[in-house]
C-alpha cells in the first residue's frame, strides 16, 4: 500500500520543487521584480481576481469552444479522407504532393488570410485550429489504414466482402487507435494555435486575456492564463491516454 501511495506522489515532486524555487527567487531573495516574474503569491491573488470577476471562466469557455470546433471540423475532414487515401493508392498518389506542400506550413502563417476571410472573432481562430489539426489527424489515419493486418483484409475479401464492407468492418476498427493518437497530437496543436490566433485576431479567449494582461503589465494574470492552458492540455492528454489504454487493452 505504501508503494502505491509513493507512486502516486512521485509526479508531484518536481512541480513542488519548482514552486518552492520560484517562491524563493521571487518572494524570498527578491531576485526578480513582479513585472518581470510574478511570485506564486501574486499569481494566486491574480487568479482569485479573475475568478471572482468571471473573466477566467468566460475566456476559458470561449477558448474551449474554439478548440472543440476546430478539432471536430478537422476530424470530419481528415478521418474520412485519410481512410480513402490509405486504402486507394491511386488517390493517395494524386494528393501526396499537395499534402506534402501544405503540411509543413505553420498554422499561424494562415492568420493574415483568416482575418481577411473571416474578420475578427471566433471564425478566424477556428480556421487556424482546423489548419493545425487536420494534417496530423490525416497522416495518422493514413498510417493506420496502411498498418491494417493484410491477413484480415484478404480473409474478408476471400469470404466475399466488397471494398465498403472491408473498410467498415476491418480497416476502420483497426485504424481507431491511430486516429486517437492523431487526435491526441491534434489537441496540443489546437491549443497552441488558438492562443496564437486569439492574441492577434480575436477579442476573447485565454490568448486575448494573456495579451491584454501583458499590455497592462499584469504579469500575474498572464501566468494564470498560461497555467490554465497547461491544465487544459493535461486534462485532454489524460483523457486521450485513457482512451488509448482502453482501445489497446
Amino acid at each position: 500500500m505504501f508503494d502505491n501511495y509513493k507512486n502516486k506522489f512521485i509526479p508531484f515532486i518536481v512541480p513542488i520543487i519548482l514552486i518552492l524555487f520560484w517562491y524563493f527567487i521571487t518572494d524570498g531573495i527578491e531576485l526578480f521584480s513582479a513585472y518581470i516574474l510574478p511570485s506564486p503569491v501574486d499569481v494566486v491573488n491574480s487568479a482569485l481576481v479573475v475568478i471572482e470577476n468571471g473573466k477566467l471562466l468566460t475566456n476559458t469557455i470561449d477558448t474551449l469552444f474554439k478548440v472543440f470546433s476546430g478539432l471536430i471540423l478537422a476530424s470530419v475532414v481528415a478521418i474520412p479522407v485519410g481512410i480513402l487515401l490509405g486504402w486507394y493508392k491511386t488517390l493517395e498518389d494524386l494528393c501526396t504532393f499537395v499534402i506534402s506542400v501544405l503540411r509543413p506550413i505553420p498554422p499561424v502563417a494562415w492568420i493574415p488570410f483568416s482575418i481577411l476571410w473571416f474578420g475578427i472573432g471566433t471564425f478566424p481562430a477556428v480556421f487556424i485550429i482546423f489548419m493545425g489539426c487536420v494534417f496530423p489527424i490525416l497522416v495518422y489515419t493514413i498510417d493506420g489504414v496502411k498498418r491494417t493486418d493484410k491477413v484480415l483484409v484478404e480473409s474478408a475479401q476471400t469470404l466475399g466482402a466488397n471494398d465498403w464492407n472491408v473498410l467498415r468492418r476491418v480497416v476502420v476498427p483497426s485504424t481507431v487507435p491511430y486516429i486517437v493518437s492523431g487526435l491526441k497530437v491534434g489537441i496540443g496543436i489546437a491549443l497552441m494555435c488558438t492562443i496564437s490566433a486569439e492574441m492577434i485576431g480575436s477579442s476573447s479567449g485565454l490568448g486575448y486575456m494573456i495579451l491584454t494582461a501583458t499590455n497592462l503589465f499584469d504579469t500575474g494574470t498572464t501566468v494564470v492564463g498560461m497555467l490554465v492552458i497547461g491544465l487544459i492540455g493535461l486534462v485532454f492528454d489524460f483523457v486521450f491516454t485513457k482512451a488509448q489504454d482502453r482501445i489497446f487493452w
